[in-house]
């Protein structure tokens, strides 16, 4: 589920409360949380409504003036069964704080370096981990298209790899391409220092 950056702020602000969505299949789940820029969001109840039922009040708390603005945006979207999805805001991606800790001791190291070979052994084309670091230590703030073309990937391949880096703190993303973190910088420099 994509949110724009004044929704999640109004979100973590605690001002809204809903979303609506229509969708074929569902992105999100009762219960479950969503991994956001601001943070991780909460995922509430989620129930079907028919547009004509969203009430004034509902549509304030998703974020517009009223139903019938709301009932705008919905129509301009893609078809499907439309839902009413509560949300709020749960805390701060626990990844950033990871991100930010390159103070690895030599077990850690060895840790994270079973996780990138394990990734790496898994893998039909070989080892990769080691190439996506050095690729974005060396072009930070480069489109991923352009990163994905360096490496031979079409560019959700390549996202999807550079997500898995990120849920290890080794990555961030930026408004465009990525950077290493304190974390992979220090990572990508031992493991260097070894080749």
């Amino acid at each position: 589920m994509l949110l724009r950056g004044e929704v999640l702020e109004g979100i973590r602000a605690g001002r809204i409360s809903l979303q609506f969505r229509r969708w074929r299949r569902r992105t999100v789940t009762p219960g479950g949380t969503l991994r956001t820029a601001i943070g991780v969001l909460a995922i509430g109840d989620i129930s079907p409504v028919e547009a004509g039922a969203v009430t004034d009040a509902d549509a304030r708390k998703a974020g517009f003036l009223d139903a019938a603005a709301l009932r705008d945006w919905l129509d301009g979207g893609r078809p499907g069964t439309l839902e009413r999805i509560e949300v709020s805001w749960a805390g701060e991606d626990p990844r950033a704080g990871l991100r930010e800790d390159d103070s690895l001791d030599p077990q850690a190291l060895a840790e994270i370096a079973g996780r990138l070979d394990a990734m790496d052994g898994r893998a039909r084309e070989g080892a990769w981990t080691g190439r996506i670091l050095d690729l974005i230590a060396r072009n930070p703030e480069r489109p991923a298209a352009e990163l994905a073309a360096a490496m031979g990937l079409d560019k959700l391949a390549f996202k999807t790899r550079v997500r898995r880096l990120k849920e290890l703190g080794l990555t961030e993303s930026l408004a465009v391409g990525y950077r290493l973190s304190p974390r992979g910088a220090r990572v990508h420099a031992v493991r260097s220092a070894r080749s």
